[in-house]
């Protein structure tokens, strides 16, 4: 049997056979037994993450306490912020698989494509079935670029010609390209296209919690409403994307430092803890996102404090109170919710008795983690 018959096969994005086990269709069948509605995101907000930044602590504060009899066995607030992360998996027929020395490395939407196939000198589109697409081919690079320094710089050239009206947000740093976590990169891509061409992408997300009279406490962040992603929304204590060349330890260390002014010998104790995994579809982006979630118990008289700007001013919440905010409101950015709703069952506030509590635990990793 081939190695192009094997990829195809080990993929877990499906083309153009879907599988009715698929996660995300599993999220929504989930929904529909808990009598949920599918959630509907404006076109406006979908790119930059949305407004729904414009409520203040207060307003946090009083609507995490509006649960008068908190009813922890309640998990459909939850499975509510799962499906907010894994949208549109019916999609999936619209996206060409993006091959490099025959491994799937991302996927790339039919539409998109389109504005590839200008540039011949970096990107060629073969016709060639053993991966799937429903459009009789798949994008690959040019056969001439064989070294990844080469395909970034080309790469990196079609992305800036195409420019902001294409692929919005450009911020200047890079992603790593790969079929898994820990492969050899095939190149590197700035990391606002990253979700154009469909690539797995990697973050660090830290719960940093302190521990009062046998009660557990969070530290949340409200990002800054200068932000151009999720502005104003709640936030992990760190959090941040992985880039090109930097581990996840140290990538967390250097978070730490300029999101929450903790430093190297504090954060370099915080405990890793596992992972999450996402598939959201929205229009010509695929995010395939994997967060590394890390635990770090801090001291009670630490205070955060932000050195880069990007976190407007923090706060301590009882860990009930976060997981009430989580299930009643929109305030937090969508991925934190996942990591948290992870956090609450590693401690025990979601117990097994809980409807639901297997689904739930399983849907935490509805993407490729890998």
């Amino acid at each position: 049997m081939g190695s192009s018959s094997v990829l195809l096969r080990s993929s877990p994005f499906f083309f153009p056979r879907f599988s009715s086990s698929s996660s995300s269709t599993a999220i929504r069948r989930l929904n529909s037994s808990f009598c949920l509605p599918q959630s509907v995101v404006p076109a406006s907000d979908q790119i930059r993450g949305g407004g729904g930044g414009d409520f203040t602590w207060d307003d946090v504060v009083r609507l995490s306490q509006t649960r008068q009899h908190d009813d922890s066995s309640d998990l459909r607030g939850f499975f509510e912020k799962v499906t907010l992360c894994n949208r549109n998996s019916e999609k999936q027929c619209e996206f060409i698989p993006f091959v490099i020395d025959e491994h799937i490395v991302g996927y790339v939407h039919n539409g998109f494509a389109n504005h590839l196939r200008r540039y011949k000198d970096v990107f060629a589109f073969p016709e060639d079935p053993s991966y799937g697409s429903n459009f009789g081919c798949h994008v690959a690079l040019h056969p001439l670029l064989n070294a990844p320094e080469d395909r970034t710089e080309a790469v990196g050239h079609v992305v800036k010609c195409l420019g902001e009206d294409v692929i919005p947000g450009i911020r200047n740093e890079l992603y790593p390209v790969t079929s898994s976590f820990g492969e050899p990169e095939f190149f590197s891509l700035e990391r606002a296209a990253a979700p154009y061409f469909g690539i797995k992408a990697y973050g660090v997300h830290m719960v940093g919690y302190v521990e009062r009279e046998n009660q557990k406490y969070l530290w949340v962040g409200k990002r800054s409403k200068l932000k151009p992603t999720y502005p104003g929304k709640l936030d992990h204590l760190v959090a941040g994307g992985l880039p090109h060349g930097i581990s996840c330890g140290e990538n967390l260390v250097k978070e730490c430092k300029e999101e929450a002014g903790i430093p190297r010998s504090l954060s370099s104790k915080a405990t890793a803890v596992g992972a999450v995994s996402y598939m959201d579809i929205n229009g010509y982006r695929l995010k395939r996102d994997v967060l590394f979630c890390y635990d770090l118990n801090l001291r009670e008289d630490f205070v955060p404090a932000n050195e880069d700007g990007e976190v407007e001013s923090f706060k301590l919440l009882h860990v009930t109170h976060v997981a009430n905010i989580i299930r009643s409101t929109s305030f937090f950015k969508e991925n934190c919710n996942l990591v948290i709703i992870d956090f609450l069952f590693r401690h025990g506030y979601i117990k097994p008795e809980s409807l639901g509590y297997l689904k739930l635990l399983q849907s935490l990793r509805s993407g490729d983690c890998t």
